[in-house]
């Protein structure tokens, strides 16, 4: 797909300047937007980056006229197409919303309401602003599902949200956006709840509407993959403040704000060695609710020096000069504005990166790693002409020998997960029929060595986190065994159970949702020694001091409620209380998914740490490939149930056998513009239903190289590698010369 550009000489279809949005609090004014001046052309697709609270969806929300009763705009001006928004009140606004600015928001499912059928939530925006009669807005709704990619629009029209997985719901919400042929689209965090399939669809999508409808986009995210590969302009927001802004390629390759190459650093590469710790930002973002008079990212910055400290610097277009401080004056906005919406790059910083020998601009790229080898056609293989029988099991003994970690040398696993299948009941509700079933996990076999990482990687609704219920036992297998220190699972009961349960614990996706809210974080991470009645009240509470302090956290952290923390720190209280009962295994299910970038890398030096520490196993469960590859010995990659394939981390990524595989990998987004840029994703269509899997090979149905016996014979796992198998007729790598299938009957 070519890369989008704006039309030559288009006009700005917003133009904003000069804004400050304050937030009034009982205690304070909090100044989230604090003098941003930026503008966006028909076409064109502008990024704004940062971490969380920096002021990106405020930014958002202001131009929309969404914010909050707290939040006010206090001065600049909002100008769509020439009309100033920001003097418009309520009524007039709500003729600009939807109608010519149309919004996508984080949380497809929040967004949508569960009580209307989707078409009608379509045609509801066309009903108001455009006066059609209802079956001229139903006729619009589907062809804006139409024009948004929707598998068989005219039938999922009638559908719940509910009905609906997590991608389509985002092109739902998509279409609602785009009903009524909107100016201007703000996506804030369009696919962070997405996983990379998914999310490189739906980027996708977004880039060939920008296109086909000549739309200004403004994407708001912490992803600087996503930005390198998508938009035509970088703003890189910090405290409320734009402090540098470039076209993406001119930004990227000569990165001149600290800040923009700690958050380049801050991500987890394909390649990046697991020896080396990952480079994260120290501290956080300041308070907003005081004076700030120097620069706001200095008490960060290892390039701080005294001026920085006592002056706060300006925008400034010349890069190959210092920053002027803000004693000299901010007088005059309008050469700084001039200067962002054309070509220029522009930084608020006294010590640029890269000029005058401040400091190397970005860590160079596969020094000390392994590169991946490329991938391209299928090897030649021969095609298997009977059908095989599948026990989940290599040949050997009576449980078989199953696929051990990376160790140099095999010793006995922690944990074995042998022939498991784990199907639900799906009677009701709208798979409708009686007698059929959810197939979640079907015949999955794999091992782990005690101390080892084990990654499990695959789009949402292949059967991770139902894997990670079993292992911990809150679920139980209908066939097959979860074996934990040779006992299995699936036959304990009662104290036994409970008894064996302080041995392994879990970390979950959203760590507030996790949190009892009503509960100090002292009785949090105190509840699992109160349950299983370990020392008495004194030891406990030093004992919930010592984790409170090795995870990172204030001393007085157990004195406070779980709101009163950040993302970051409310995942540090989890791996506390999952360190509470010194377990030998944790199941940290997507543990960094809701982060952003800097904090990420926290929580992953921190996992990595206290595992080399106390000599704990993890299974780690994520869609972001890079941070699986970063913590794991072994990979496991899993479609629809099945594991598809499943070895050494550096042979899954590095020899990649699976075409599910190599698909998952090429979509990972490169913080680097010049790489996949204007490629389309790599696995197209939907994720077939659980219950009717595809007969054969279960991901056929999306391989651009499958052939009538893909859909005849499901292929085995084979060797292609020391301890790396893989499921595939037609394999990336050919097998290992003269091996047999490891699967055999």
């Amino acid at each position: 797909m070519a890369e989008a550009q704006p039309t030559a000489g288009a006009s700005n279809v917003i133009e904003v300047e000069n804004l400050r949005t304050e937030f009034h609090l009982r205690s304070s004014t909090v100044r989230a937007i604090d003098g941003v001046s930026f503008s966006v052309k028909a076409g064109e697709c502008v990024g704004v980056v940062g971490e969380s609270g920096c002021g990106k969806s405020t930014l958002g929300l202001s131009i929309i006229r969404l914010l909050p009763k707290i939040g006010h705009i206090t001065s600049g001006s909002i100008r769509l197409n020439g009309r100033d928004l920001s003097a418009l009140n309520e009524h007039e606004m709500q003729r600009v919303r939807g109608n010519n600015i149309g919004m996508i928001f984080q949380d497809p499912m929040t967004a949508l309401d569960p009580t209307m059928n989707i078409g009608k939530q379509i045609a509801e925006s066309v009903r108001i602003h455009r006066r059609v009669s209802r079956t001229g807005a139903m006729d619009r709704a589907l062809e804006v599902l139409k024009l948004v990619g929707m598998p068989r629009p005219a039938e999922r029209l009638h559908y719940y949200p509910h009905q609906l997985s997590g991608g389509l719901r985002q092109r739902v919400v998509i279409a609602i956006a785009l009903a009524c042929d909107p100016d201007l689209l703000i996506a804030d965090e369009p696919t962070t709840a997405l996983d990379v399939a998914i999310q490189a669809q739906i980027l996708d999508l977004l880039e060939e509407l920008r296109q086909k409808l000549h739309m200004a986009v403004i994407l708001i995210t912490h992803d600087l993959g996503v930005i390198a590969a998508r938009t035509d302009r970088v703003l890189v927001m910090y405290a409320g403040q734009i402090v540098e802004a470039a076209t993406t390629l001119d930004l990227f390759a000569r990165l001149r704000h600290p800040y923009t190459e700690a958050l380049l650093q801050s991500i987890p590469r394909i390649d990046q060695r697991r020896d080396e710790k990952l480079i994260h930002i120290p501290g956080a973002p300041p308070d907003l609710g005081r004076e700030l008079t120097a620069c706001r990212f200095s008490p960060r910055c290892r390039y701080a020096t005294d001026i920085c400290r006592s002056d706060e610097p300006l925008l400034a277009s010349d890069v190959d000069s210092p920053s002027p401080s803000v004693t000299e004056g901010r007088n005059d906005n309008t050469a700084v504005r001039t200067a962002m919406s054309g070509d220029a790059h522009v930084v608020a910083c006294f010590h640029p990166v890269g000029v005058r020998g401040s400091a190397p601009s970005a860590r160079p790229r596969g020094e000390g790693t392994s590169q991946m080898a490329p991938q391209g056609e299928p090897a030649d293989i021969p095609v298997p002409t009977t059908e095989p029988a599948f026990a989940a099991a290599l040949p050997g003994n009576g449980m078989g020998e199953v696929l051990v970690s990376s160790a140099e040398t095999p010793t006995a696993p922690v944990l074995v997960l042998d022939h498991l299948i784990k199907e639900y009941p799906a009677s009701s509700g709208f798979f409708g029929g009686r007698g059929l079933t959810v197939k979640a996990v079907s015949d999955v076999t794999f091992s782990i060595v005690r101390g080892q990482t084990f990654g499990l990687v695959g789009e949402s609704g292949c059967g991770k986190t139902t894997i990670a219920k079993l292992v911990v036992a809150l679920e139980r297998p209908t066939s097959g065994s979860v074996t934990f220190d040779g006992v299995d699972l699936a036959k304990l009961r009662g104290s036994e159970l409970r008894q064996r349960r302080r041995s392994f614990q879990m970390m979950f996706q959203d760590p507030y949702a996790s949190l009892d809210p009503r509960m100090r974080v002292g009785s949090i991470i105190g509840e699992p020694l109160a349950i299983q009645k370990i020392g008495t009240s004194s030891q406990q509470r030093e004992l919930v001091q010592e984790l409170v302090a090795e995870v990172g956290l204030p001393y007085n952290a157990v004195e406070r409620y779980p709101h009163e923390f950040s993302g970051g720190q409310r995942q540090r209280i989890g791996l506390a209380r999952a360190l509470a009962l010194n377990p030998e295994l944790i199941v940290a299910d997507e543990p960094v998914s809701a982060l952003d970038v800097s904090i990420q890398a926290q929580i992953l030096n921190l996992m990595r740490s206290l595992q080399d520490r106390h000599k704990m196993t993890y299974i780690v469960i994520s869609h972001a490939l890079a941070v699986v590859r970063y913590l794991s010995d072994d990979i496991g990659v899993m479609y629809l149930g099945k594991l598809v394939e499943v070895g050494p981390a550096d042979g899954v990524y590095g020899h990649t056998v699976h075409p599910y595989t190599r698909g998952l990998i090429d979509t990972i987004p490169d913080p680097d513009p010049t790489v996949r840029r204007g490629r389309r994703a790599a696995i197209q269509g939907e994720l077939p239903s659980g219950v009717d899997p595809p007969s054969g090979c279960r991901f056929r149905t999306r391989c651009p190289f499958a052939r009538d016996v893909c859909a005849e014979v499901e292929p085995p796992l084979r060797a292609f590698g020391p301890r790396h198998f893989a499921a595939c007729h037609f394999p990336l790598q050919k097998p290992l010369p003269g091996d047999p299938p490891a699967y055999t009957a």
